[in-house]
């Protein structure tokens, strides 16, 4: 008897390791993502939906670019806020793909053993560095480009600075300074 009761013992704590392990795992998965969008669906959405968007300018050989993928864009509490506060965009820029901001075509040029699209060169203001950040306001204007990697915390300041609108308002080093709405813990 005292052999079956152990034996159930096992069984149910098997079973709940099982059970733990799967809600492990389901909230690994459920883990919050960003809705990266394309060029074309950001820019009609905005159009229903007035939003800011944020491109992450990217190309494929960049190191830096998938670093900041894995070490901030992978971060829940950055994926949320870049969700609600903004429609987000992965920008190649070395996409060959013809792309149309404001009434204008913009193609690939190629140069050297790689090229580049138009665009990217009017968002980067002729600087290209990867991976860069692009803030466009809520009528597609260009607000600022930012260069180089940027770890989770520096990119909730940087976003939430422009998903705020302080940028209207207040000069970035005062407001470097006095962030204190981190969500992130160090």
């Amino acid at each position: 008897m005292r052999k079956w009761f152990l034996a159930v013992g096992v069984l149910l704590a098997l079973q709940h390791i099982g059970y733990a392990q799967a809600e492990i795992s389901k909230s690994a998965g459920d883990s919050e993502k960003v809705n990266w969008l394309t060029w074309e669906e950001a820019v009609a959405l905005s159009q229903k939906q007035k939003r800011k968007i944020l491109l992450d300018v990217y190309t494929q050989w960049c190191q830096w670019c998938e670093r900041m993928d894995k070490a901030t864009f992978q971060d829940p509490v950055i994926a949320r806020y870049i969700n609600e506060n903004f429609y987000a965009v992965k920008f190649d820029a070395e996409t060959k793909d013809e792309l149309t901001y404001k009434a204008k075509v913009y193609k690939f040029v190629r140069s050297g053993k790689h090229g580049y699209n138009e665009l990217a060169v009017v968002f980067l203001g002729e600087r290209l560095s990867f991976p860069s950040l692009v803030f466009l306001d809520e009528d597609l204007g260009l607000i600022q480009s930012i260069p180089g990697f940027r770890n989770p915390f520096e990119f909730e300041q940087i976003a939430s600075y422009f998903a705020t609108d302080s940028y209207k308002k207040t000069p970035w080093s005062a407001y470097q300074k006095n962030y204190t709405n981190s969500k992130l813990k160090d």
